[in-house]
């Protein structure tokens, strides 16, 4: 999995990470912070949510095409810079007002044209250690270890965001409302460790960063021959249609922090006993990741010292599990911003697994093509929201919940872990597989632009998002969630159909 890998691939990893620890801190809050600061209704708050989220992935194309003009490199720079600046507006608390709005308003402005100008870039140049025809091979598991790397710092961020606001209440006094900005904060320290990551690194992929003539007459060599027009039109046209399914994936995944937050926060039991609490403190999590690791380790070890010392992991993290679980007393408080970590905790916890599925096709040359996986992570998601169709029956809407009193009705905390698990199998199969499609595909002068298509395409589908926001009212809870079967569902289909015309070009 990690064998013989460039070292930028890791450099570039570290410093998503950090940059997407921040950001995660920030989102697991910020729709609930936009209700309690400011009164709003849920489909006004998912308005602002999927707005934001909607310039967030729809500015790498205005990054990247700046970037194929001045350079990957100088473009990601800037853009932590910008960031930066909007977390440290962000944080600032300026009350519930016209200018504590407007305030937020433009801390949302910066950071979305920062990570515009940061996040696709960052990956293109990952894409682009793989050129190399050396290496071309192994850019499928780059990407996933890259994905893997965004994650790590996701699976973290929840549970910073919940325990930094417990903290500003309960030990500095502030009220509720202004706690929320301490969880915005983190994200201002997080830039700071990308920022130097990326620089204490830079010389493991400085010729990747484009902008110079070193730079450029190093990736000109490593790229493929020049395309005709005819191909560089099948190429952009295949990944338009690409793009086009993968809205209403975007669309369906991003209800993480919307209308699966909701549901968190207005139908899921409040508190947790027994080997289930044991699921909302991320060391258990992070326990159950080391096993994962070493477990790959101990069986694909060549040496037996290798094996030992996967072995004295799993040991050591299984008794860590045993004492904390004799060690379980009373009951623990379950914050529906909390939930937003098993994602994360999934695709870390996942993705060797995945690796070693697809890689034990490919060596019997049974792998599915990037498309087909991208269709099949489509019906995986949809199943996901068949969960949550099953989790609310029997339950009130969310108008007759509000007003139900003791009459309120509450599900499971285990159905939504569930879910978050089908969900992730789907992202798997689609994201960081769409991502690698996409700087494969995508013809040499366009990299920049084409990683941006891909990050607007996500964007409309975040722009989408707020379509579960004005649902979550008077409607059955079931209905909300089918809707999102629908879709993706449909997305599916229309990728097998379009199959042929994708996989010429894969």
């Amino acid at each position: 999995m990690f064998e013989n890998q460039p070292k930028g691939l890791y450099a570039l990893a570290l410093a998503n990470t950090g940059e997407r620890f921040g950001y995660y801190t920030m989102i697991a809050v910020f729709a609930l912070f936009l209700r309690a600061n400011f009164g709003l209704e849920p489909g006004t708050a998912g308005l602002i949510y999927s707005v934001f989220l909607g310039l967030v992935y729809f500015l790498p194309l205005i990054g990247g095409i700046m970037a194929d003009k001045f350079g990957y490199g100088k473009m990601v720079t800037i853009g932590i810079i910008i960031m930066f600046a909007g977390y440290l507006f962000l944080s600032i608390p300026l009350g519930s007002g016209t200018v504590a709005f407007m305030s937020m308003i433009a801390a949302l402005l910066f950071i979305s044209f920062g990570t515009g100008l940061f996040k696709g870039n960052l990956q293109v140049m990952v894409g682009n250690l793989y050129d190399n025809p050396e290496l071309e091979g192994k850019r499928d598991s780059a990407f996933s270890i890259f994905y893997m790397a965004i994650n790590i710092g996701a699976l973290f961020a929840p549970t910073a965001a919940v325990r930094i606001k417990d903290w500003a209440e309960n030990s500095l006094g502030y009220a509720g409302n202004d706690a929320y900005h301490f969880s915005f904060a983190v994200a201002c320290i997080s830039l700071v460790l990308s920022m130097a990551i990326y620089y204490g690194f830079r010389s493991t992929f400085r010729h990747v960063e484009g902008g110079t003539k070193k730079a450029d007459k190093a990736a000109a060599v490593s790229t493929e021959e020049e395309l005709t027009p005819q191909q560089t039109k099948e190429r952009i046209v295949a990944l338009c249609l690409v793009f086009a399914v993968v809205i209403f994936f975007w669309m369906a995944f991003h209800q993480n922090g919307l209308t699966l937050t909701y549901f968190a926060d207005e139908f899921v039991h409040k508190t947790s006993t027994g080997v289930q609490s044991m699921a909302f403190d991320v060391i258990n999590l992070v326990m159950i990741v080391f096993i994962v690791y070493a477990s790959m380790a101990l069986f694909q070890s060549k040496t037996s010292k290798g094996k030992g010392i996967a072995a004295l992991i799993i040991l050591a993290a299984v008794g860590v599990l045993a004492y904390k679980y004799m060690n379980l007393e009373g009951t623990v408080d379950v914050s529906a911003p909390i939930f937003q970590q098993f994602n994360p905790f999934y695709v870390v916890a996942l993705t060797p697994i995945s690796m070693a599925i697809f890689g034990a096709l490919a060596a019997k040359g049974k792998e599915p093509s990037a498309p087909r996986k991208i269709a099949y992570g489509m019906i995986v998601a949809g199943c996901a929201y068949f969960l949550m169709v099953m989790a609310s029956q029997g339950l009130l809407t969310p108008n007759e919940q509000k007003v139900a009193g003791e009459s309120a009705k509450y599900a499971s905390a285990n159905w939504l872990i569930g879910t978050y698990l089908v969900l992730t199998f789907g992202e798997l199969l689609l994201s960081p597989m769409g991502i690698s499609f996409v700087s494969k595909v995508a013809p040499p002068k366009y990299k920049g632009a084409m990683m941006g298509g891909w990050f607007v395409a996500t964007a409309f589908g975040n722009l989408l998002v707020s379509v579960g926001g004005y649902l979550w009212g008077d409607l059955p809870l079931p209905i909300v969630w089918t809707v999102f079967i629908v879709l993706c569902l449909v997305s599916a289909a229309f990728m097998f159909l379009m199959m042929k015309r994708l996989e010429k070009v894969a």
